[in-house]
């Protein structure tokens, strides 16, 4: 092995780490959420995309975890930016951890999906660009990243929170 390569795998090494140690940060803190707010639930940590990922999960069918999830995922939103903030207090640095809960991200991630790619099928067709709705900036990602699989480009455009995905055609 070259020096490069060691250092690069070192560097590799020590990214993984500081991620696990902000979900397990996270996993305390979300525990302690889920105590004083008297709902079960089990904590499951994961690094996906280079950032930590941690989900609120129940064996129960999670109807007591909708509580967390709130009217179009908002409670979660700020569950997320509060176990941020919380990760941050504690390492200093700013994480871009994601926080699921009850599955909320993960079905609403294939629904996006979905959208990103008939949206780019329209945009192929018609040969014009194609306006969604807002979106959260999490939303936004799942969509452009889906419009890129099928090929074509995307712009978010306007301000927060009233930004918006533009799928452009070919």
């Amino acid at each position: 092995m070259t020096e490069g390569t060691t250092s690069a795998a070192a560097e590799g090494a020590d990214a993984l780490t500081r991620l696990e140690q902000e979900g397990e940060i996270a996993a305390d803190y979300l525990e302690g959420l889920l105590d004083i707010a008297d709902l079960d639930g089990d904590i499951d940590m994961d690094v996906e995309a280079d950032r930590a990922s941690v989900s609120i999960i129940s064996d129960t069918g999670g109807r007591d975890l909708q509580k967390l999830v709130g009217p179009d995922g908002e409670v979660l939103e700020a569950l997320q930016e509060l176990t941020r903030l919380a990760v941050h207090r504690e390492t200093g640095d700013r994480s871009r951890l994601m926080l699921d809960i009850a599955g909320y991200r993960a079905k609403k991630r294939t629904e996006l999906s979905e959208l990103g790619a008939k949206a780019a099928a329209e945009a192929k067709s018609s040969g014009e660009p194609v306006k969604l709705k807002p979106m959260t900036p999490f939303e936004r990602k799942v969509v452009h990243d889906a419009v890129k699989a099928a090929g074509l480009r995307s712009e978010s455009e306007g301000e927060e929170p009233q930004r918006f995905v533009v799928v452009l055609p070919a």
